[in-house]
């Protein structure tokens, strides 16, 4: 028989706005003129949705498995370490359930994006779009993302421990 314990995780990430850099939210490259600034292509929202998987499951965080002082991870894909996060996850017996993920950005207006990267998003943690929200909010002006200085995310999961026999 099988038993599943649901696991809990919320995950954070803000990146500096720069010129010169590609804008790549939930792996999905969004036209604007700056991009965000970071040792792997600096996408928040996988990397808040990492740090959310990684609590979940007692795992640390996204620093501890890819660290920024590693040349490895310069100008990763980040969608690729969502990918690698879920891997880790699923040899561990976890199963992802379902991201709920807000994008805090003055701009650029995402509405446009927000179906392809909840399938890209969904593809990676191979779940059905529908197990995958995100939203997008300003913030009306005020602090460093208001300003248009910085763009972040947050993201909360749910995981399944699938556990098997009396050994987990």
């Amino acid at each position: 028989m099988t038993n599943q314990i649901a696991r809990v995780g919320i995950g954070y990430d803000i990146h500096r706005l720069v010129e010169g850099r590609r804008l790549i939210l939930g792996g999905v490259d969004v036209p604007f003129e700056k991009g965000l600034e970071g040792h792997s292509d600096a996408d928040v929202l996988c990397h808040s949705i990492c740090d959310a998987l990684l609590g979940a499951a007692a795992l640390g965080d996204l620093g501890q498995h890819f660290p920024d002082d590693d040349p490895r991870y310069q100008d990763a894909s980040s969608i690729t370490m969502l990918r690698l996060v879920e891997d880790l996850l699923r040899q561990r017996g976890f199963r992802v359930r379902c991201v709920d993920a807000t994008i805090l950005a003055e701009a650029p207006k995402l509405a446009p994006f927000i179906d392809r990267i909840r399938a890209r998003l969904a593809g990676a943690l191979h779940v059905s779009i529908d197990c995958v929200s995100v939203k997008a909010k300003s913030h009306e002006g005020l602090g460093a993302i208001g300003a248009g200085q910085a763009i972040a995310a947050q993201a909360v999961c749910l995981l399944d421990l699938v556990k098997r026999g009396k050994n987990r």
